[in-house]
């Protein structure tokens, strides 16, 4: 079963304010298996109009990852970065396919 991601572009504007959602997400991405592959590290953009900040997280199935984002804990924790950041996100299935060579 294909993992499930989350793939965000965001500026954080209120980087105070922004540490309660960090707080108040973390309850929602443990009870669903996250883990932060990318978290607000370096970013170089190359195409497009890409955000100061590129976060990924991966779930253990697509369905945990829609889960999380839709669950109780996620839509009360989202409240905390309104106004704080500015978020474009997707939540996308994972490729289990043959890789190049």
């Amino acid at each position: 079963m294909p993992k499930g991601y989350w793939v965000v572009f965001a500026d954080v504007n209120d980087p105070e304010g922004y540490k309660s959602y960090i707080a108040a997400n973390a309850k929602a991405l443990a009870k669903y298996g996250a883990r932060f592959l990318a978290r607000g590290g370096k970013v170089e953009p190359k195409e497009g109009k890409p955000r100061s900040r590129v976060i990924v997280l991966e779930f253990p199935t697509y369905s945990a990852a829609l889960e999380c984002y839709n669950s109780p804990e996620y839509v009360a924790a989202m409240k905390e970065r309104e106004g704080r950041s500015v978020w474009d996100m997707a939540i996308t299935e994972g490729y289990e396919g043959p890789q190049p060579s």
